[in-house]
């Protein structure tokens, strides 16, 4: 069982992994670094542990000991039973859950690597790419959508957000966990990668050569990438040129576009084997 340890002085260093978690600055340069990440509440620190995450320590307010138990019995790692005025002063937010735990980040595989073993039988039809989606909270439900949706594995562009910032966490409500990811060293070069394992790229767009993403999903491509863009902008040029195919979701009322989340959703669940 591990131990618990009642901590009072919010200037404890013991508690350093949960310091100034709203610095999202900070925190997005430090996790990484560290090989750490933030799960907050029961549920989402649950899936982390089931889905192979290792943890180095638990911070928890006292009315979360007795229902956290089970777990706790089964830790070695150190847990921190602190005030809710304590938390709130050591994270900078009210903690609205009561838990949080500091999670050890597991080495990312290559692309390669992903695109060979990911998916049923180790072998992915359906994968997403993500470029340079930037917000946390959009990335964490397009992941929910993923994991939701059958979708085997997640390609993130360099400047992708972090799916393991706990904004994404907590948005995607631990799913990150269940989709199998990889980052992108050299996009859009890296288009080639997904070619030489059989996969058809298609870029969710507004071109005007783009077809209905009825008329690809009634094709059923045998493997299929489909690339979301960022925020506002979309996808690049230079990801659209990269693309096999353009697509656009159907539309009326004069709308022209969806948020990048719900536009996720929308194709994972057309495209569905």
């Amino acid at each position: 069982m591990a131990q618990l340890i009642t901590v009072d002085d919010p200037a404890d260093p013991r508690l350093a992994d949960y310091t100034n978690l709203t610095d999202v600055a900070l925190r997005r340069r430090r996790e990484p670094a560290e090989g750490l990440f933030i799960a907050e509440g029961e549920k989402v620190i649950r899936r982390a542990g089931n889905a192979g995450y290792g943890m180095r320590s638990m911070m928890l307010t006292p009315k979360w000991v007795d229902t956290m138990a089970d777990l706790i019995d089964e830790l070695t790692c150190p847990v921190y039973v602190v005030s809710p005025e304590l938390a709130e002063s050591v994270t900078g937010y009210h903690v609205h859950r009561g838990a949080l735990a500091s999670m050890a980040r597991n080495p990312l595989p290559t692309p390669a690597e992903l695109l060979e073993s990911a998916g049923p039988q180790g072998a992915p039809r359906r994968v997403a790419l993500f470029e340079d989606m930037v917000d946390h909270a959009n990335l964490g439900a397009a992941f929910r959508n993923a994991a939701a949706l059958g979708v085997d594995a997640v390609l993130l562009t360099p400047r992708c957000a972090d799916p393991l910032y706990r904004r994404s966490v907590k948005v995607s409500m631990g799913t990150v966990f269940a989709v199998p990811y990889a980052r992108l060293e050299s996009w859009p070069h890296d288009a080639d990668t997904l070619r030489a394992h059989g996969f058809e790229l298609a870029a969710l767009c507004l071109s005007e050569d783009s077809v209905d993403l009825d008329e690809l999903a009634a094709r059923r491509p045998e493997k299929l990438a489909l690339m979301l863009g960022t925020e506002g902008d979309g996808l690049s040029p230079a990801a659209l040129a990269a693309a096999d195919v353009h697509v656009r979701i159907p539309m009326e009322a004069g709308v022209d576009s969806l948020n990048v989340a719900a536009a996720s959703a929308v194709a994972f669940y057309a495209t569905r084997p």
